[in-house]
């Protein structure tokens, strides 16, 4: 059986949980152990497809099609591992099944409860099976949260019923530092720890999210007060980049509190491949400006993957890359005229489309390396479409009605995905021979990651093929263009696929990798 850590938060959200609960199995990977990882969220939503980006931040995508909280993005980033939708689990969708379970007569005419039918279908979720050492666990929101109550319920009985000796409970707390009184305020944390209790919680590690280390006697009166040893009160510090966290950790010796929870023999970790991140960091190196032309940038989250995997690509190619963000909504080509690469993402509807045509007309016309994701690639198409192959009434149908729709709805509902007309997850694609793509994937066949409604129109591959933007990847049925370019210019390439989901901070993505080193080049 698995051993299971549940990470919880207090005071305020966006404390870090993710990121400490990718960081704690990347200690437990370290010392050889497999490791599993999910998400809790109790918001009523039955998963955060239909949220906006900017409420929510990004919407990750899963290799089977899920979409999911962000957070599953840092666990398949630290961790290197496949996660599923057995490994994003909101509230709305527990409830849903227990409601459905109960019109089918599941629970043979009983009352249903939040306590047992609720619990239990909450703790079902928690022990599908894994195959792995370990099962970290982190609960979305904050203690106190009353949709988060049901959720503390069943990690409580949860320890019950499986010893509570296989399951550790880390806490993320806030110490905010008053600038006035020049003092580092612990009673947040006391009151948040009061809280787990009030729910039969004790903490077994806590993590405090602090401006600076903890000194001894602080960890000592947060220990005293929060009924733990002030060894295992571990500083959450700020840092300037999430991959020095788990160095932090190791050095509070995290993994020793792990190891002598669950009886494990402590032991010194392989931390390489973080502190190679931290020397890529601190190194002098040439920076890259990436000009990213989207229109959610008032949420930070809103692009974090792929924020991350420019990141990742930065590294292995030896520069710093600074993103500028560039608002679709008011681009002006002057915006480029200081960037090394331009970039478009994906999106949903048409505010700020225009601008983001634009963007690609300007990359092409100047030679400015370009890499375009989902709607990304469809602008590009659409530009091309009008100022190239000369049809000035290309556009989407997502966009006008009256259109040479070289842009069009080609897909159909997969109800499994919960997506409506989405085509969500990893799809097949074969690369044409001899081009760019081959040389940046360097295979003949590649599996990528979806999320879109709308695809580019293979009826007029003839059309752009002739007047130089060629389909360099497509579906296996020849039905769905999924990658073009153009060979004429120094580096113009776009997707149909979101590549920044199967980004890795150890060894990048070959489209990210390929987009700055042209960009480094320029």
């Amino acid at each position: 059986m698995p051993r299971y850590i549940f990470v919880t938060g207090g005071v305020v959200s966006s404390l870090g949980k993710g990121v400490s609960a990718a960081s704690l199995g990347a200690l437990l990977q370290s010392r050889g152990y497999s490791v599993h990882v999910r998400k809790f969220d109790p918001y009523l939503n039955i998963d955060p497809g239909t949220m906006s980006p900017l409420q929510h931040g990004e919407v990750y995508v899963t290799n089977d099609g899920f979409e999911t909280d962000l957070d599953l993005g840092y666990y398949e980033r630290f961790l290197g591992i496949k996660l599923s939708r057995n490994d994003s689990c909101s509230g709305g969708r527990i409830y849903w099944e227990v409601l459905n379970a109960e019109r089918r007569g599941d629970y043979l005419g009983g009352t249903v409860q939040m306590i047992p039918h609720v619990s239990n279908k909450i703790k079902e979720h928690i022990a599908i099976p894994t195959d792995t050492d370990f099962v970290i666990c982190e609960i979305g929101g904050t203690v106190g949260d009353i949709e988060q109550k049901i959720f503390l319920e069943s990690i409580r009985q949860f320890a019950n019923d499986v010893g509570r000796r296989n399951v550790l409970f880390a806490h993320l707390a806030l110490a905010p530092y008053l600038e006035q009184s020049g003092e580092l305020k612990t009673k947040p944390t006391q009151m948040s720890v009061r809280r787990l209790l009030e729910n039969g919680i004790q903490a077994d590690m806590l993590f405090v999210r602090s401006p600076r280390m903890l000194t001894p006697e602080e960890r000592a009166k947060i220990g005293m007060f929060c009924n733990l040893p002030a060894k295992n009160v571990i500083t959450s510090m700020n840092v300037d980049n999430i991959y020095k966290i788990p160095i932090v950790y190791d050095e509070q010796d995290v993994f020793g509190i792990m190891a002598e929870h669950f009886g494990l023999p402590n032991a010194n970790g392989d931390m390489s491949k973080f502190k190679k991140i931290e020397h890529h960091l601190n190194a002098d190196l040439p920076t890259c400006t990436i000009g990213v032309v989207g229109k959610y940038f008032d949420v930070a989250d809103a692009y974090k993957s792929l924020n991350e995997a420019l990141f990742h690509a930065s590294v292995q190619n030896n520069v710093h890359v600074k993103i500028k963000k560039i608002d679709a909504e008011h681009f002006d080509p002057s915006d480029c005229a200081d960037v090394d690469g331009i970039l478009i993402p994906g999106g949903f509807g048409t505010r700020g489309v225009d601008g983001k045509i634009a963007a690609a007309q300007y990359a092409r016309e100047n030679n400015i390396p370009f890499m375009g994701i989902c709607l990304g690639m469809q602008v590009a198409v659409i530009e091309f479409m009008r100022n190239v192959v000369g049809d000035k009434n290309a556009n989407s149908t997502e966009f006008a009605k009256n259109c040479t729709p070289v842009i069009d709805i080609m897909t159909e509902c997969d109800s499994e995905n919960m997506g409506g007309t989405l085509r969500l997850g990893a799809y097949p694609c074969e690369i044409k021979p001899g081009t760019l793509a081959e040389k940046i994937w360097g295979a003949s066949q590649i599996s990528e990651r979806h999320r879109h409604r709308y695809e580019v129109n293979i009826k007029y591959k003839d059309e752009l093929e002739k007047a130089g933007m060629i389909i360099s990847g497509i579906s296996p049925d020849g039905k769905l263009p999924e990658i073009i370019e153009i060979p004429s210019h120094p580096f113009f390439i776009a997707g149909q696929f979101h590549p920044e989901f199967q980004s890795s901070p150890y060894t990048g993505h070959p489209m990210f990798n390929a987009f700055i080193a042209a960009a480094k080049r320029k």
